[in-house]
């Protein structure tokens, strides 16, 4: 990547000179050092800088996409457009379209795959409940809830049909598992547990043994009679250890199916994998009995947490989830907001079958949408699916893909965060990317991963001081592509920011000003580290809530902020701060230049930034950012060395433009107006960044 040692020390040695020079070394004026030599592949703004849309709540579809809305969000720049699969975060199937066929039609359940040739236009689509759900705890409206321990012995979680050696073509398929969370350590000596169809023939039951469930030296031990090698199936009470044993995280690690179905059960799939009813854990009592420390219950605060390495797919017609809407694709390309460009097209690779996958791309090649990029997942990271068996999976599905079209470029996976290290794994290899990009390879298929896609929200807690976290992110965007780098990503293929934002949760920050510092930071930083691409999430309009603690105050992830009716009517800074990077600063698109900031802060981090670039008119521009909340700084720009003779074009956004008026989810902008435009003669003079600024500074390449 861009940031090599080379280049740091050609930057540092370029400092030094300029700051040498009479004409611009006059403190407390800063210089911002720019070197003329390209760095980074060259980048076009109509496929690097651009936006996702994602499923929404009840109604939400119809709010969304109204001529008003749209020619708001297209305002704002960012053309390209990826789809993003709210389903997969909730544990749900996706419907993509509304006709279709069951597996088992007379009773409409089993798997879906919808018609490729629909009579009727997509325009809305939904969201299925999975009956098998073995998770407690989802990423999207949690909602919903595991079937290990909901109290039920009628219901029951599988594992996904589509990771046994028939679908995947391999002799060892990789065990599956199940893990329960205690609430706090225990004394466990038994287990009861309760098993549907398939069971397992042979499994061990076990507990962590570790400080904390993200200790490195930790370790799975199976207890002293835990290792089943005969299981028939049923239920009992299993004697693990003659002992108690403190210990909170448990795990039932399942090595051989039974291959067994349910009575009638009539689809091959049913006897794929492993099936559980029930599950308890505690100490046995003097009758035999088990006083069980799990938590029953159907509902996600009423259960012991639950997860588990996969879930099985199939679902019902009365599992529709009104709450969970995906825009339909008809309604998608025909309103205007993909700008004609092609779309970053996803498929439900975690909660899907292939085949319905590959009846989605049959349908947008009959309908003539274009596309060519296929993402395979969404956060199977943060689903804890085994990298190994989401990469069984990527393989089925980008060979349905490559089936449909053998010119579509299948990537993925989305990280929920670039750097994703493994849950309760032991182990030296603890990185998720690591094991499954050397997954992919082991099988001779690395090659079909041909983009790699994973997600920014650099802050879990807004809490504290802003400007810190601001000048952290961008050490931790440049640490991202470090690691990815040392786990083995091809470093030929695009990599590619799918989602950025401020955080995955809301607060006031992200509406105000910091929050178009900090994207417009990862985006510009994405491009200067080598990255191919990085695309906004909170591009629709939306209102501010109240998501957590006090502290962080009402917000959300948006650009524009909507009225009662869910209509457009405050531009925020992030939309701004939209428009002066894809407009101002990139132009048509360019190539990276190094630029060095002197401006630091006393943790060491930036206190403004710079990206530079050659513009495709061969202008350079430059991108400045203030983070600092109080002090305003004095830069002049040097291009090799020298101040740019010529005027430079300057655009500005700060303070003066924009105030937010708090008032909870009635808040609003007290002052919002757009960015100042102003010329300086040369580049020899002074300019003046204000505190939590943007300011893009364009002029004629010498």
């Amino acid at each position: 990547m861009c940031e090599g040692a080379g280049v740091r020390r050609s930057l540092s040695a370029l400092a030094v000179a300029v700051l040498a020079l009479p004409t611009l070394a006059a403190a407390p004026v800063a210089v911002i050092a720019i070197d003329p030599t390209p760095v980074g592949p060259e980048f076009r703004t109509d496929q690097a800088l651009g936006a996702g849309i994602d499923g929404m709540t009840r109604g939400g579809v119809e709010e969304l996409f109204t001529p008003h809305n749209i020619a708001w969000m297209r305002k704002a720049g960012l053309r390209p457009i990826t789809y993003r699969l709210r389903t997969e975060l909730a544990i749900e199937a996706w419907h993509w379209g509304n006709e279709g066929v069951w597996s088992d039609g007379a009773h409409a359940q089993g798997y879906w795959t919808s018609s490729d040739d629909p009579r009727t236009p997509v325009d809305l689509t939904w969201g299925y409940r999975l009956p098998r759900r073995g998770d407690t705890i989802d990423q999207a409206n949690n909602d919903g809830f595991s079937r290990l321990d909901d109290g039920d012995g009628a219901t029951f979680w599988k594992s996904n049909p589509y990771l046994d050696r028939h679908y995947t073509g391999e002799a060892d398929e990789g065990p599956q598992w199940v893990v329960l969370s205690l609430d706090a350590p225990a004394a466990i000596d038994a287990a009861r547990i309760a098993w549907a169809a398939p069971y397992a023939r042979r499994f061990e039951v076990q507990y962590w043994r570790g400080v904390d469930e993200y200790d490195p030296d930790g370790d799975w031990v199976t207890f002293p009679h835990g290792r089943i090698e005969d299981g028939r199936g049923g239920q009992g009470v299993l004697r693990l250890a003659d002992r108690p044993i403190r210990a909170r995280f448990l795990r039932i690690l399942l090595e051989e199916s039974s291959r067994t179905a349910p009575p009638g059960a009539a689809d091959p799939r049913d006897a794929m994998g492993y099936a559980i009813a029930e599950v308890g854990f505690g100490a046995l009592r003097a009758d035999g009995g088990l006083g069980d420390v799990v938590r029953h219950g159907a509902g996600p605060k009423l259960q012991t947490i639950a997860t588990v390495s996969s879930t099985d797919p199939w679902h019902r017609a009365v599992d529709r989830d009104p709450g969970l809407e995906q825009p339909g694709f008809d309604r998608l390309f025909r309103s205007g907001i993909t700008n004609g460009l092609p779309v970053m097209i996803p498929l439900g690779a975690l909660y899907d079958t292939p085949e319905n996958a590959a009846a989605e791309l049959r349908f947008l090649k009959r309908r003539g949408y274009p596309f060519t990029q296929v993402e395979l997942g969404e956060e199977p990271d943060g689903q804890n699916i085994d990298a190994e068996d989401f990469a069984r999976l990527y393989r089925q599905f980008a060979a349905v893909a490559h089936a449909v079209d053998p010119g579509l470029e299948t990537g993925g996976p989305s990280l929920q965060d670039g750097i994703s290290d493994v849950w309760l794994a032991p182990g030296a290899d603890r990185s998720w990317t690591h094991r499954f990009v050397k997954a992919l390879d082991a099988r001779g298929r690395l090659g079909d991963l041909r983009f790699f896609t994973f997600e920014r929200y650099p802050y879990d807690q807004l809490c504290g001081a802003i400007d810190a976290k601001l000048r952290r992110q961008t050490r931790g965007l440049a640490d991202i592509f470090r690691r990815l780098k040392a786990d083995g990503v091809p470093p030929t293929i695009p990599w590619i920011v799918s989602e950025y934002g401020f955080s995955a949760f809301g607060g006031a920050a992200e509406d105000d000003l910091p929050g178009a510092l900090v994207n417009a930071d990862i985006a510009a930083g994405t491009l200067s580290l080598g990255g191919h691409g990085a695309f906004l999430f909170g591009y629709n309009p939306n209102r501010p809530w109240q998501h957590g603690d006090a502290c962080v105050g009402n917000g959300e992830l948006m650009i524009l902020e909507a009225d009662a009716d869910g209509q457009a009517r405050w531009p925020l800074p992030t939309f701004h701060g939209a428009r002066m990077l894809t407009g101002d600063w990139a132009g048509q698109g360019g190539r990276m230049l190094a630029a060095h900031s002197p401006l630091a802060a006393a943790d060491g981090g930036a206190a403004v930034a710079a990206y530079a670039l050659r513009r495709g008119d061969g202008s350079v521009a430059v991108l400045l950012l203030n983070r600092d909340p109080a002090t305003s700084h004095a830069v002049r720009l040097a291009f090799g060395g020298v101040a740019p003779r010529g005027p430079v074009q300057v655009v500005q956004y700060g303070p003066a433009q924009y105030r937010w008026a708090p008032g909870g989810v009635g808040g609003h902008p007290a002052r919002d107006l757009p960015p100042a435009r102003f010329t300086l003669r040369n580049g020899g003079e002074i300019l003046r960044l204000p505190a939590w600024s943007l300011t893009v500074a364009r002029f004629a390449s010498p």
